[in-house]
């Protein structure tokens, strides 16, 4: 494994660009500026887990709609149960060293990456 700026190997610091959603993947993106693997999973993470806190947060001020409310609450439960599953699983793939791309968000990872 390679090690990145920060002195971590690529896959702890993979796996730490997940840890806290887009927030840290954001972080890593700033820290991190030669390892593609390391940004890769930190521009993934912040298209990821931004992309669905912005939903929750539509399906929330949706959810307070008199009767069709409940239909946006149970939306974002589902969604949250989505994301904490995505969450679990792109962990152990950045830690396991791959790099697993999601449809739209790898993607837009690689192509901002080149």
């Amino acid at each position: 494994m390679d090690k990145t700026s920060l002195g971590l190997t690529e896959n702890v610091a993979g796996l730490l660009c997940y840890v806290l959603g887009w927030i840290s993947g954001l972080v890593f993106l700033l820290i991190e500026q030669e390892n593609k693997f390391v940004r890769f999973h930190a521009v993934q993470s912040i298209v990821t887990f931004g992309g669905i806190t912005i939903i929750s947060i539509g399906l929330s001020i949706l959810g307070i709609i008199p009767f069709l409310g409940i239909f946006f609450d149970f939306a974002n439960w589902m969604i949250g149960a989505l994301a904490f599953v995505l969450w679990i699983v792109l962990m152990i793939k950045a830690f396991q060293g791959t790099k697993d791309k999601l449809p739209w968000a790898g993607d837009f990872a690689e192509k901002r990456l080149g």
